[in-house]
């Protein structure tokens, strides 16, 4: 396909495991489709998903049909061509959507933190919350942990944060957290735990509910505009 953009675009192949991009977006499973650094596909649009999750297809799947493979073509063409006209920030705008089976509010949490404390929905109610679903192994989790941290600092009370961890064995959970010493909650995901919150496809992955608990915005990856992003939406609710 890159040769019909003569010279202008290449194609890249990186080994699972080994791409620095996968490893600054949190990309925690494969293929995934990068335009420059612009996540445009992910595991889930091509019917690949995590253990135990219910398979529901995705933007190309089948895979193997052809219907499948013009939209991909059609998707990646417009991709490509937005990248090469200078439009990033369209680019980025238009890329791997919110997941429209998104869940629509917050689980039944019924938890015991890593502190030895209960932590139910219940003790939530009224809050704004944010759930940081993380892992000991992605860089650029840690970034966003400290980031989390410092909103907490700013909104004390009003502001719940729930930091919890996946894939990862607790004792490096609680090294880690322990070196961070942070203002957050934090939980062990089990799968059960996990999987309430839907199929994941990145680390991190941010959930903003309000003080219903009703989902607000879902955020996927670590994007440069993560931190802009999420903070437009949470002032928003803390005024």
């Amino acid at each position: 396909m890159v040769q019909g953009y003569g010279g202008k675009a290449r194609f890249v192949s990186e080994n699972y495991g080994d791409s620095a991009l996968a490893k600054k977006y949190g990309v925690a499973r494969h293929p995934a489709i990068f335009v420059d650094d612009v996540l445009v596909a992910t595991p889930n649009d091509f019917g690949f998903y995590g253990n135990a999750a219910k398979k529901e297809g995705g933007r190309y799947a089948p895979l193997k049909s052809a219907e499948a493979h013009e939209r991909f073509r059609a998707d990646l063409a417009k991709m490509i061509d937005l990248e090469l006209a200078g439009r990033k920030d369209l680019a980025r705008a238009q890329a791997v959507p919110a997941n429209p089976k998104a869940i629509a509010a917050m689980p039944a949490l019924d938890v015991t933190d890593l502190d030895g404390k209960p932590l139910r929905a219940a003790d939530l109610s009224g809050k704004v919350v944010l759930v940081e679903m993380w892992a000991t192994w992605c860089p650029p989790c840690r970034g966003t942990l400290g980031w989390l941290g410092e909103l907490k600092k700013r909104y004390g009370d009003r502001l719940a944060i729930v930091a919890v961890s996946v894939e990862s064995a607790e004792a490096q959970v609680k090294k880690l957290t322990g070196e961070l010493n942070l203002p957050l909650r934090w939980v062990g995901g089990t799968p059960q735990l996990v999987r309430s919150f839907g199929d994941l496809s990145a680390v991190p992955t941010l959930f903003l509910f309000d003080g219903s608990g009703k989902t607000v915005d879902v955020f996927y990856g670590a994007p440069p505009t993560l931190h802009t992003d999420a903070e437009t939406r949470l002032a928003s609710l803390l005024k």
